[in-house]
């Protein structure tokens, strides 16, 4: 055991902390997910505790760690870091190894990333001007209806309506749920209406050709949104195996290839 090289990945994001350690196979040992909360370093910490527990590991025996996300260079004890598109592309093409466009619902920003036969990047797209398209859309629908976010997926799969909200926009949207709560509108479908506005705020950022993927923490407990954007797009869509430790797994597959003299 002791001649085994172990490295990981943290992905630090707006909403959650996210940290995976893989083995010489590039085989996922132990991971671990934190919300990022108010002070980032704490929940950073809180993080690398969580995974080197579940994973059963000491911090020495990992080799190279490497940071990503838009908190990566809040993480002091990484080793290198690396830009969350990279990351991300990175992670979801290990799995395909083909020419992918890949879509990452996160809790803050939506992520349209191209990447060709061969592995490289070709281009991206981001959403980070407004709530609409990610899971903090999803958080505030789910306030305003007066129940878990957790419930939402749930309740859409039990509606065939396919209308969107009036409004991308999170205040206009949230008034329109509380416009249609007072009409006495069944909740599965206001929840549904919530993923529909979303899938069609993803559909409006790009053109999607090809082998089309997807990863987040949005798709890992939101399956229906995978339902309805095949609907809209006329084909069928694969979701990693870790969608959300997708970013936090290139990180490890990248640290992976760091040689330490």
């Amino acid at each position: 055991m002791s001649d085994i090289n172990y490295y990981a990945g943290i992905d630090v994001g707006t909403s959650y902390v996210k940290m995976v350690v893989i083995d010489g196979e590039n085989q996922i040992i132990g991971s671990h997910i934190e919300r990022s909360g108010a002070v980032l370093t704490n929940s950073i910490e809180s993080t690398l505790e969580g995974v080197l527990a579940g994973s059963g590991l000491l911090r020495n025996r990992i080799k190279h760690i490497t940071a990503t996300g838009f908190g990566r260079r809040n993480v002091k004890f990484a080793d290198s870091i690396k830009t969350e598109i990279s990351c991300h592309a990175r992670g979801a093409y290990y799995n395909f190894s083909k020419a992918i466009t890949l879509i990452d619902i996160g809790g803050q920003d939506t992520k349209i990333i191209k990447i060709s036969n061969d592995g490289k990047l070709l281009n991206f797209r981001m959403n980070r001007k407004c709530a609409a398209g990610t899971g903090s859309f999803l958080e505030e629908i789910a306030l305003r209806m007066n129940i878990p976010v957790m419930e939402m997926n749930d309740l859409a799969v039990g509606s065939d309506n396919t209308s969107a909200l009036g409004s991308f926009c999170t205040v206009f949207a949230s008034s329109e749920i509380l416009t249609r709560i007072r009409n006495g509108e069944r909740i599965e479908d206001m929840a549904r209406s919530a993923f529909e506005s979303v899938a069609r705020r993803v559909i409006e950022m790009d053109v999607f050709h090809g082998t089309i993927v997807m990863s987040g923490g949005v798709v890992k407990y939101n399956n229906v949104i995978v339902d309805i954007l095949e609907r809209h797009l006329g084909k069928t869509i694969s979701v990693t195996p870790h969608p959300q430790l997708t970013g936090a797994f290139g990180a490890a597959l990248y640290a992976s290839e760091y040689e330490i003299l």
